[in-house]
């Protein structure tokens, strides 16, 4: 897995600015109805300036598993992560790969990752770690809306204690009190490092990555 992950890279400079400041994950987004879409040769092109040391996740919204697994062999992803209205069964079609399944969170809580997880159960196949943004009608992600984090919090024991990465939000200024209060495996950022949608700002990813560090090292020292 990874722990702190800059989502949405559209260009080879975005790219370096994040893995120089210490992300371990960067995510690139192949819906062609986002801002931060990238093509197949952008996103090649931007894998090998950050090297295999950063994972590389392929963000897909709703695509066929065709295209997903033709993405990802060109590529070269480390992780798949499904964040449209895929069903757990898409899960068994990918299993050759890492998964992470994204859920935009409403204002009713966390029953569908609850009823989710279970369907994976008995499938037997788990995602590798689920994804919880910020729910805003008609949008996938990028929102800039954050969650409830102290209900994450809670919620880790009945999404079967499967990794958690906290999305939604998440800025240099208030990353350190959503890891304290969420308590997530990990976390991802898009809007909240940009200077523009689809463009990075390197002082606010310097400063996420930065801070999402020390409030790791916090919580980890700390009892759960």
């Amino acid at each position: 897995m990874f722990q702190i992950k800059i989502c949405g890279i559209t260009t080879t400079e975005d790219g370096e600015q994040a893995a120089r400041a210490g992300a371990d994950a960067i995510g690139l987004n192949f819906y062609p109805g986002s801002p931060r879409f990238v093509s197949a040769s952008q996103a090649r092109e931007i894998g090998e300036v950050v090297g295999e040391d950063v994972v590389k996740v392929g963000v897909f919204v709703n695509a066929d598993v065709d295209t997903i697994q033709d993405l990802a062999e060109q590529i070269g992803l480390d992780i798949i992560q499904l964040h449209g209205d895929e069903p757990p069964r898409t899960l068994r079609s990918l299993s050759d790969h890492r998964v992470v399944k994204a859920f935009r969170c409403r204002d009713a809580g966390f029953q569908p990752v609850l009823d989710f997880v279970t369907a994976c159960h008995e499938l037997g196949q788990l995602p590798d770690a689920v994804l919880l943004d910020a729910h805003a009608p008609g949008k996938y992600g990028g929102t800039g809306l954050c969650i409830d984090w102290p209900a994450v919090r809670a919620a880790r024991p009945a999404i079967k204690n499967i990794p958690i990465v906290l999305a939604g939000g998440l800025t240099a200024e208030n990353v350190d009190r959503a890891i304290a209060e969420a308590r997530p495996t990990a976390v991802d950022a898009a809007g909240g490092v940009e200077s523009r949608p689809g463009r990075k700002d390197p002082d606010k990813i310097r400063r996420f990555v930065a801070n999402a560090q020390a409030a790791f090292r916090r919580v980890n020292a700390q009892p759960y």
